[in-house]
Parts: structure tokens; C-alpha cells; sequence
């Protein structure tokens, strides 16, 4: 099927939200809010799996959530591209807007959408090609260009996902030759080729070997002078590390619907969590 590029025009959302209470103030130290979500529930038939979920997540910053396994983490992060919707019988209530803008309408042209919020695989998923194709494809479906365009493309991206050197000789090789690391940097490279707004990554680092991850770490730290990273953690370490925020997400009981418990600065869920049921999952209580 053939998809038609459609202007983004603001609408009203789905539902009404007017009800709702505003989100809570966060501590923001600088810039503006990039996306924020209200009332977001996500069922997956008569399962739900997230419940109202009202948040900000602030631009360039990288944003962690946390929580156990089964609290909805990766739901979240899938519906702020509508990634959820790939999942049959799932439907969406509330709204997310990204710059203001209502992604759930439809007037959204799904794949600029997709292009403008990025994703990450827990596990790296290159396409079976070269490694210069992987990096060079999305440039070329969105428009045409030269062939030093591409390849000055391909060499910046591949720069700035610090695996230039690993692999500017052997680019014509396949993806799939690389290291499990060298292939999670060829996706999130695949990714910037296409400049998104936003790089949402779940557990990128999960497959990988501790050298490898401390990349993908310095990796991160270093694109939110670029965009705004949301990252999807098991590892308290890691959230602690890079993030600048953290979402602690948490289901009360086995089949409950995820909640956001608590969000905020992450120096202050680390040190100071207004809830306590936040400090027991961060200091191991549970989960």
C-alpha cells in the first residue's frame, strides 16, 4: 500500500481530555517540553496494559523509565511513535503530541511520524544488506540524492555513532558480519540518517557486553545536544548514568494496568523519591 505524505496539522485528540488534571510541575532546568502525554492507556484486546499515564518529557534531555518487568515500559514507549499499534486488537485513549502537534489523528502520515520519532530494538536488528545501505536507505526513500551526498551521509552518521573507524574499509560487507555493539550502533546510525526529533530506545544494551554497552552510554550522553532520548532500562546504574530523568513505572498486581508513579529529576528519584514504593524498587526491595 502506497502511503501518501500528509501535511501535520493540529487537531483535537482523540478523546476528550479536558478533565484531566494538568501534569504535575517537573523540575526542568532549561528548554521546552519536546512530547507529553496525557491520559494514555493502551489495551491490548480486554487486556490493559497502561493506564492514564499524564507526562512531559523535556527536549533535549534523555529521559529514563523504570520499573519491573510487565509495568508497561515498553508500552509506553512504543505509543509515543504508535509503534503500539502494530499489535492487533490495541486500541489508544488519551492523546501524546510532539511539538504540539496530536500524533494520534488521522492526518499523521505514520511513516514521517515513524522517521521524526526513531526506535530502538532491545536487540539490534540490522536490515540484510550492506553497512553502507543500512545507513543510506532511509535518506533515500525520503528524497534523491547524489551519490556523495549518500556517502557523506553515511560517513557522518557512521561518526557519529563512534563506528567510523570500526568500519569505513568494509562498508560494502553485510551488517550482519558485525559485533552485536558495532550492529546496535549501525541501527541507532540507521536512525540518525533520517534526523529525527526523538530517539526512543528500549533496553539497547540489554544484548550486549559490558564494553560494548559503555558505548552505547557514551553514545546517548552525547545525542541530546542533538535530540531527545527516551530510554526504556532495567539497569539502575545505567538510568543513573545517563539519564537526566526518570519515569518509575510500576503494576501494582500481576494483570494490572502500568501506572506512572513517579517522574522527576533523576538526581532526586535516586536520592529523595517522593513515594515509597519507588525507593523500594530502586534499592532492590522488589522487582
Amino acid at each position: 500500500m502506497t502511503v501518501k505524505t500528509k501535511e501535520v496539522v493540529q487537531l483535537e485528540p482523540l478523546v476528550d481530555v479536558s478533565h484531566l488534571i494538568e501534569p504535575p510541575a517537573i523540575e526542568i532546568d532549561s528548554g521546552p517540553i519536546k512530547m507529553r502525554a496525557e491520559g494514555l492507556r493502551v489495551d491490548y484486546g480486554k487486556f490493559q496494559a497502561l493506564k492514564d499515564v499524564t507526562v512531559q518529557l523535556p527536549e533535549k534531555r534523555i529521559t529514563a523509565i523504570i520499573g519491573p518487568s510487565g509495568c508497561g515500559k515498553s508500552t509506553f514507549l512504543k505509543a509515543l511513535n504508535r509503534m503500539v499499534e502494530l499489535v492487533p486488537d490495541t486500541q489508544v485513549g488519551g492523546q501524546v503530541w510532539i511539538d504540539g502537534q496530536p500524533i494520534y489523528s488521522d492526518q499523521i502520515d505514520l511513516a514521517a511520524l515513524r522517521m521524526a520519532i526513531g526506535y530502538i530494538f532491545q536487540r539490534p536488528n540490522p536490515f540484510p544488506a550492506s553497512i553502507y545501505d543500512n545507513v543510506a536507505y532511509g535518506p533515500r526513500i525520503r528524497r534523491r540524492h547524489t551519490r556523495a551526498e549518500l556517502d557523506q551521509i553515511v560517513e557522518t552518521m557512521l561518526k557519529q555513532a563512534a563506528l567510523w573507524n570500526d568500519v569505513k574499509d568494509k562498508l560494502r560487507q553485510s551488517a550482519h558480519n558485525l559485533s552485536g555493539g558495532q550492529q546496535q550502533r549501525l541501527c541507532i546510525a540507521r536512525s540518525l540518517a533520517v534526523t529525527p526529533h526523538v530517539l526512543l530506545m528500549d533496553e539497547p544494551c540489554s544484548a550486549l557486553d559490558p564494553i560494548s554497552s559503555q558505548k552505547i552510554e557514551d553514545l546517548i550522553s552525547e545525542l541530546k545536544e542533538k535530540l531527545t532520548v527516551v530510554i526504556v532500562t532495567h539497569n539502575m546504574q545505567q538510568a543513573s548514568r545517563v539519564s537526566d530523568y526518570t519515569g518509575f513505572f510500576l503494576a501494582e498486581h500481576t494483570g494490572d494496568p502500568g501506572e506512572l508513579v513517579e517522574f522527576g529529576a533523576t538526581s532526586h528519584i535516586f536520592t529523595s523519591p517522593k513515594d515509597k514504593r519507588t525507593e523500594d524498587f530502586i534499592t532492590g526491595r522488589f522487582g
